[in-house]
């Protein structure tokens, strides 16, 4: 239904519950190197329960290697807490694919400056950033509940 895209993940138990996220809303996910942990990482399986070996994942050496590789009508958004653009402003389509970067940094300024027509931000107050894999169910369920 959607791709989700986790640039450079760090944490093992959120790239975890970002897999159930995608298995639960018939997502792929795109992870891409370089990983903060083995893809056999026993805390992202546990995180990921006994569902992880039933989640589309697919790895890649770099984001380009992916963006070379995809259908070219499929349309990428990148989150960042750099936009005003609120991501619930979107009418979300059937293969999106949703950019998130690192735990600790975010997507790289480089990216950011070459897609801002691109950008989304999860509004919010009191925080600078939310935990990747909330960040991901915000957006990744609204996107599905567009669809219904």
């Amino acid at each position: 239904m959607f791709n989700v895209v986790l640039v450079e993940p760090e944490i093992p138990p959120n790239t975890g519950n970002v897999g159930r996220l995608c298995l639960a809303t018939g997502s792929t996910l795109h992870l891409i190197k370089p990983l903060g942990f083995a893809i056999d990482d026993r805390t992202l399986k546990r995180a990921g329960l006994d569902y992880w070996k039933e989640v589309d994942v697919r790895l890649w050496d770099s984001l380009e290697e992916l963006l070379k590789a995809r259908e070219q009508k499929a349309r990428l958004f990148f989150l960042t807490t750099k936009s005003d653009r609120a991501y619930c402003d979107v009418r979300f389509q059937s293969g999106d694919f949703l950019v998130f970067g690192r735990e600790t940094k975010g997507l790289p300024e480089a990216m950011l400056a070459a897609n801002r027509e691109r950008l989304l931000t999860i509004p919010m107050q009191g925080t600078r950033s939310l935990n990747l894999a909330t960040a991901v169910a915000i957006v990744l369920f609204e996107a599905v509940r567009q669809q219904r």
